[in-house]
């Protein structure tokens, strides 16, 4: 018999303790892991178009992270199908805090009620970090189209159903879904046409290819101020700084008005210490002159919360835009 047996229970416990001393290296590993963040360049996946709205506040929030946090801010367009495609595609990323998300309302909230199957849940699937910006919209149309305001264009819409076409950044996409209310709202009849992407939309419509279209300041508004579109009227339920002596078409339609708003995810999990930093980066970001600038320039403007109000605003937002969805009919083609 061993002169010093070693017993069961000691051997259980001195398991146990090294599995806890191991269990605490890797919290504590984890810990200055996320303190150190970020250690690398970061992608900010955008799911739609180039030269759209969500891209250009994202290229201008981008290029502040990237100063304040020392390490490339790259953002990855990754249009499709409404932006479900990149989105889904994002939730399923690791949660690292090295791939995330900055999206339109249209993909997040409205794209779940379009889709049978988006391929990723609004709310399980992601961590809130900030809203980011809001973006004026308006109602444009080549210069030769006879209206020239929400009236005039409701009288010709009346006077000849389904003959004007008005073209989207595609299906399930926000100036999709604000056509149709248009059409309900109004009581008139368009031709939608799809595109790929905001920016091809406008550039058909400055070509004549399609008379009407809504369309992000962002992706308009160098055609508005060099005289190539002419706007109808603005879509937010204010006027927009951009353009002060332009009317809503909420003073003709009244009632009528949409605030577009676009925010910053990470997956599900990422460590809640990276997103508070993140958080507080976003917010120092639009604190800045600069930004400011920018986005003003293109028609947005700042939109400052925390993580637990972009929260709240998605969970309002799901079931207003579900609504909508069943009342305008939409339908994808």
């Amino acid at each position: 018999m061993p002169k010093n047996p070693i017993h069961p229970r000691a051997t259980r416990r001195q398991a146990c303790a090294a599995l806890g001393a191991l269990l605490l290296a890797a919290g504590a590993g984890s810990a200055l892991a996320d303190a150190a963040y970020p250690t690398k360049a970061i992608t900010l996946v955008v799911p739609q178009a180039a030269g759209g709205a969500n891209d250009v506040i994202a290229r201008v929030v981008a290029q502040r992270l990237s100063e304040q946090m020392g390490q490339p801010v790259i953002v990855d367009n990754r249009p499709g199908a409404g932006g479900t495609l990149a989105t889904a595609a994002t939730a399923r990323a690791k949660h690292d805090g090295y791939t995330l998300l900055l999206t339109a309302d249209s993909a997040h909230v409205i794209g779940p009620a379009l889709y049978r199957n988006p391929g990723f849940d609004p709310v399980k699937d992601f961590e809130p970090v900030a809203p980011v910006a809001t973006a004026g919209y308006v109602l444009v149309a080549n210069p030769s189209f006879p209206a020239n305001n929400v009236a005039e264009l409701i009288a010709l819409a009346k006077a000849r159903p389904g003959q004007y076409a008005i073209a989207s950044a595609g299906n399930g996409t926000l100036n999709h879904l604000i056509g149709e209310q248009l059409q309900k709202a109004a009581g008139i009849q368009l031709q939608h046409i799809p595109y790929k992407g905001s920016a091809a939309a406008a550039t058909d419509v400055v070509g004549g290819q399609v008379p009407l279209s809504v369309q992000s300041l962002p992706s308009s508004i160098a055609f508005i101020k060099g005289g190539k579109l002419k706007v109808l009227g603005v879509v937010n339920e204010r006027r927009v700084a951009a353009l002060p002596g332009v009317p809503t078409i909420g003073e003709t339609l009244k009632g009528f008005g949409q605030a577009p708003w676009y925010a910053l995810f990470a997956p599900a999990g990422t460590p809640a210490p990276i997103v508070a930093r993140l958080q507080a980066e976003v917010a120092r970001a639009l604190d800045q002159k600069d930004v400011v600038e920018r986005l003003a320039s293109v028609g947005c403007e700042p939109f400052k919360g925390t993580s637990a109000q972009l929260a709240a605003l998605v969970q309002s937002d799901l079931p207003k835009w579900a609504r909508v969805v069943k009342d305008t009919g939409a339908t994808l083609d």
